[in-house]
Formats: C-alpha cells, structure tokens, sequence
C-alpha cells in the first residue's frame, strides 16, 4: 500500500498495481480498434495521463478504475479514429494495420520498466483471430463509430449499455452500429480462423519465390489473387494493388531479382503464418496470407519501416508484446 511518505501518491489512491494492471487490456482494446501497436500506446497513455491529472479526492470517488480508463481509452480512439481516415487520406499507397509478431519472437529494449511483471501463462496464449491481418483490413472499412462498437460488444463481450457511455450514443444505436459492423464482415466473406494447411502453403510461396519459380508461384496463388504493399512513402512499393496470380508472382520474382541476398523466413505474423523478408539482417518485409480454397488469395506486404519496429532487433520481450497478446476480458 501506498502512505503519504510516497511522493505522488496519496493513500486514497487505489493501489498502484490496480491501475497499472488495465494497461494489458487497454492496449489490447486500442490495437483492435486503430490497427496501429503505436497508436494504441499513444491513447493508453493519454488516458492514464487523465487519470493522474485527477485530483487524489476524484480518484478515489471513481468506483472503478478500470471502467473508468476503459471508458476514457475508448473515447480517445474513437477521436483517433476520426483524424486517421484523414491522414490516411493522404498516405502514400495503401494503408495496412502494422503487424504483430508472435511474443516469443518479440523485439525491442533490453529494458524493462518494472510494471509487466513476472512472465504469466497468460501472456502465452496466441493471438485470436480477432488480429488476424484480414479482420484487421474489414475493420478498416466500418465506421470509426461502427467499428469501436463492434469490438467493444462482440470481441470483448461489453454490454452495449457500457458500449453507449463510451460511444456516446443510445443502446440501441449501440446495437444497430454492432449489427451493420457484423453485416460488413459477412460481405467480406473473411474466414473467421485459420484454414488448415496455411503453414504448409507459406512454406511453399516461400520455396518458389527463393527458387524464382514463377510457374509454382502462379499454382499457389488463387486465379484472381491480390498483393497489397504499404510502404508508406519511405520506401519502394507498389502504390496499387496488384491484382492476378500471373502478375503477382511476376512481381515477387523481380523483387528476389533487385533485391540479391534477400533472407525469408517463417514467422507468425498476426497469430497466422506468414513471411518475413530480412535485407543484411534488418527486416525490411513483414507478409500476411489469407487462403481460399487451398490456395493463397490475398497478401499484405508491409514495407513501411515504422511499423517494423518491432521486427527490427532481437532483444528480450517487453511489456508491448505481453500487453498485445494478454487473453481478452468478458464481461457479463
């Protein structure tokens, strides 16, 4: 417990562990709601900002804390929400969630600020298919309304009376918002776990494009396959979708062709297998699969250094990635 000799704290504070304990969930919630590790970190500290700009005598009228930092990470991502249609309005190319890493092969500081704790077999539990990179891009084309509603109430099981306080509109609205997000996913068709044989089926993609074997490549890849770059404006890539097997294993074998000395490997990206393109040891390529019918019918290649960050480096795993890969919370 906290005393008064403790500067920063007052004793009417509810103990420190309490609070800092949310940040697993918070961060969870603010990477399915911005597809971006970064922004979500961003809005998990604005809220706990707001929580310590509280007065020692608001702090301890709060009857939840967690509620009260969910309530507020809510409502600062679904502001967030609303200025990044904009940004990426303007962003070179297309724009792909940034993607995650599975926690045993995290990167980042050699440092740990204490507030993680000892490993938990929470924190190994895999990613759902809440993250994987195909409901990531269905979630991009909802509302930023339709999209936090949907998350709250279908993925981390809020009731939608809570979902209203943080939306700021009715229950019912709630559920008319959750409702057109599910009626958007169902449109898409995106499988809702990972199709069996997608291991295997990387492993090949990944044989054929190192042995430049275009025709195996064309046999792995669905007739009317799509690969989709985001390089962001830093670096070299396709500003469009490209679109056809033929086309896309074409353009696979010219990368391997500019680019000599180029390493793949296997890794879990976003909980589903997928690839990862290392250029003299950096990570220059992160790749996400979605099959249909046994073969391959989209790819998502990030290429924008910013959102490599965390495959940049080997080093010990930090508080980001058991913060990403914590269990989500139902409610009743």
């Amino acid at each position: 417990m906290s005393t008064s000799d403790e500067p920063g704290h007052d004793r009417t504070e509810p103990e420190l562990g309490v609070v800092v304990g949310e940040r697993r969930r918070l961060i969870n919630l603010g990477y399915r709601m911005l597809g971006s590790l970064a922004e979500a970190e961003d809005a998990v500290q604005e809220a706990y900002a707001r929580w310590y700009a509280l007065t020692p005598r608001q702090r301890e009228a709060v009857e939840s804390p967690g509620a009260w930092l969910t309530t507020v990470s809510g409502r600062i991502c679904l502001d967030m929400l609303g200025s990044a249609r904009a940004r990426r309005e303007r962003y070179v190319g297309a724009w792909i969630p940034e993607p995650l890493p599975d926690r045993t092969e995290w990167a980042g500081p050699g440092a740990d600020d204490g507030l993680s704790g000892a490993a938990d077999p929470a924190d190994r539990i895999a990613l759902d298919e809440s993250v994987n990179m195909a409901f990531l891009v269905v979630l991009e084309s909802m509302t930023p309304a339709e999209r936090v509603a949907f998350i709250l109430h279908d993925v981390f099981k809020y009731p939608f009376a809570e979902v209203a306080e943080i939306v700021g509109r009715s229950p019912a609205a709630c559920r008319q918002l959750a409702s057109s997000a599910r009626r958007r996913i169902r449109s898409e068709g995106r499988p809702a776990a990972q199709p069996s044989g997608q291991a295997a089926l990387v492993r090949d993609f990944k044989e054929a494009w190192e042995a430049k074997d275009i025709k195996a490549l064309v046999g792995l890849l669905a007739p009317d396959a799509t690969m989709t770059a985001d390089g962001g404006g830093l670096v070299g890539a396709a500003l469009r979708p490209v679109e056809g097997s033929a086309l896309i294993a074409q353009y696979i074998v010219h990368i391997a062709d500019k680019a000599p000395g180029l390493t793949l490997l296997e890794r879990t990206v976003n909980g589903m297998p997928g690839l990862v393109a290392r250029k003299d040891g950096v990570t220059v390529t992160v790749a996400a699969f979605e099959l249909v019918d046994g073969r391959i019918s989209r790819i998502w290649a990030v290429r924008n250094p910013e959102k490599l960050r965390a495959w940049t480096d080997a080093g010990p795993l930090t508080r980001r990635a058991t913060a990403v890969h914590a269990p989500m919370r139902g409610r009743d």
